[in-house]
């Protein structure tokens, strides 16, 4: 089923016999879900767009590729810094906003400006009922009542098909620099990144990777120039600078996970506390590619390690299976916990047909 717009897709939703698999352009979901088809890639192209305001609204199944390439014609972007998934996760197929929203998904920039759910203004969405809901808008505001907004980003479509989405954006920087430190074991590397986290030279990206630790600053030229020297004055190790397109390009491949693609195993997303990183990443092994300072640990693995990774990670965060078989990508969730989402799945998607098994 392709609906070509929102009323169709409200239809097909109501109409359904059975579960649906939600799919915008099948690039980054997680896990095995049954069901019928549902492609969103039909409700697609910008409804409103208004650079001077920083604000996009635009139908969910548009390719972000075209969102992406609409900003950069006024010099804008997404500011979360959306990763490409296809090379790590051996997927073909064109990412949509849609996809982008559900998911939640969000790159290295998201220690400075948020994830994508701090970008999100407004959703249309689609409940398990078939009914039409909106909520938020084109500028951000405090209402009373459920945040929606925020509830729909990284809900993975088990509560609704999203149809529409109101973003901020931001404007280009004028320029950008990298640190690259070399030298330093993975404890004294992350120390750097943390360090860097706690200044004052409003950094954007933290990473390590292959043995380097990554520190960016972005912003006008000036400021670039006086950040970028006051920070490399403050680290230990080899230290060279990457500037414009060369540090563009480090973070498109941390972004990318460009390091792990195409090699064997499971691929976990473990979200714990910087100053735990590299003694969790140590305990498991693996090859790592730490984001977020070490708040972010994306780890190849030998497959069937599930029960040992959620008891390393037990109590200090999260672990999410984004590539593997034979776990469930989310881990149980506390009672309490568990009793909150039972209840909103049964208020949006009473029918349990929304991307059933999900989460």
């Amino acid at each position: 089923m392709r609906p070509q717009s929102e009323a169709e897709l409200a239809e097909m939703v109501a109409g359904a016999s059975g579960p649906l698999v939600l799919r915008g352009g099948g690039t980054r979901a997680v896990g095995a879900v049954e069901g019928e088809v549902l492609e969103t890639g039909g409700l697609s192209g910008v409804v409103l767009y208004e650079p001077a305001a920083l604000t996009l609204v635009v139908r969910a199944g548009t390719p972000l590729a075209e969102v992406e390439a609409i900003l950069a014609a006024e010099r804008q972007r997404l500011g979360f810094e959306v990763p490409d998934m296809r090379a790590v996760l051996a997927r073909e197929g064109v990412s949509t906003i849609g996809g982008v929203v559900a998911a939640n998904a969000s790159g290295p920039r998201r220690v400075q400006v948020g994830a994508c759910r701090d970008a999100l203004l407004g959703v249309r969405f689609v409940t398990g009922r078939g009914e039409v809901v909106k909520n938020g808008g084109r500028v951000m505001k405090n209402v009373t009542g459920y945040d929606l907004v925020k509830l729909m980003a990284g809900s993975h479509g088990v509560l609704g098909a999203l149809s529409e989405v109101s973003l901020k954006v931001q404007a280009l920087p004028e320029a950008e620099a990298t640190l690259v430190i070399e030298g330093l074991d993975d404890a004294a590397g992350l120390a750097a990144l943390r360090a860097a986290l706690g200044s004052p030279f409003d950094v954007s990206g933290v990473a390590r990777v292959a043995g380097r630790s990554l520190i960016r600053v972005e912003g006008m030229a000036g400021s670039v120039a006086y950040r970028k020297g006051r920070l490399r004055a403050r680290v230990a190790g080899d230290v060279t600078v990457a500037e414009a397109g060369a540090s563009a390009a480090l973070w498109r491949a941390v972004r990318d996970l460009e390091a792990l693609a195409g090699r064997a195993g499971d691929l976990w997303r473990l979200s714990v506390l910087p100053t735990a990183a590299a003694e969790v990443a140590a305990t498991l092994g693996g090859t790592a590619v730490w984001d977020c300072g070490g708040g972010v640990i994306w780890l190849l693995l030998p497959a069937g390690q599930a029960a040992e990774v959620r008891a390393v990670v037990a109590g200090r965060g999260q672990a999410v299976l984004v590539r593997g078989e034979g776990a469930s990508p989310f881990a149980p969730e506390a009672a309490e916990v568990a009793a909150l989402s039972a209840g909103l799945k049964a208020a949006f998607d009473p029918r349990g047909i929304l991307n059933r098994g999900m989460i």
